[in-house]
């Protein structure tokens, strides 16, 4: 299961549901605005991730999240959130709940980042508080988790 148990998978998951969604309620819609906004926060997360990953392998740290990091990045877009690539994630399942006008799946939002919180950003943030006692106290104190 813990192969399995990663946040792309959770991610893939909340897609699939919205894409059915989308289907369910066709009549439902954003509005034209919505077809212009949603590709922007998809391309938004990807970038989002794409600077923290190459933020944390410039640290030689893990992107995993159930394995121990050998660092805390805390520079950079870590500067701006303690979890940018779950916070791109979101924005990926936002923006695409948007362009597909999924109106129905709007609470997979909500239920997706609970999900991340749960499975994988408490025990994330326990290892870093254990490696890096007291960095990770003044980062945590001066940076918000999501925004």
């Amino acid at each position: 299961m813990k192969m399995i148990d990663i946040p792309p998978v959770w991610l893939l998951i909340c897609l699939a549901l919205t894409w059915w969604l989308a289907g369910v309620a066709p009549d439902l819609s954003f509005g034209a605005w919505a077809r212009w906004a949603g590709p922007i926060l998809v391309v938004a997360g990807i970038a989002l991730m794409a600077a923290a990953i190459w933020q944390m392998n410039r640290a030689k740290t893990t992107v995993i999240p159930h394995q121990d990091p050998t660092s805390l990045v805390a520079s950079g877009i870590f500067r701006y959130s303690r979890n940018p690539i779950y916070l791109g994630d979101a924005l990926i399942l936002t923006g695409l709940i948007l362009r597909w006008d999924a109106v129905l799946a709007v609470p997979l939002i909500p239920a997706f980042v609970w999900v991340i919180h749960m499975r994988f950003i408490r025990h994330e943030e326990r290892r870093l508080e254990e490696r890096f006692p007291t960095d990770f106290d003044a980062y945590r104190a001066a940076t918000r988790r999501w925004i």
